[in-house]
């Protein structure tokens, strides 16, 4: 069951890489305030580290081709 009222943001670092992050904010909240400071306090070092770690994962035994 999904939360309502969640939206998706995407958000920048300074050296121009993406993430986004989901959250509820309220209708009268400044949204480039909230933003910029979702930007400033994310853990950038984090996300660098855990995309860097996706492409390593090895699942399973591959099937090696028989040389003939």
């Amino acid at each position: 069951m999904a939360i309502p009222n969640v939206k998706r943001y995407r958000i920048t670092a300074p050296d121009g890489d993406v993430a986004s992050i989901m959250a509820v904010i309220p209708k009268d909240a400044d949204m480039d305030a909230f933003l910029k400071d979702a930007s400033s306090r994310f853990d950038w070092k984090a996300h660098k580290e855990a995309k860097a770690n996706v492409f390593k994962i090895r699942v399973g035994q591959q099937k090696q081709k028989k040389a003939k």
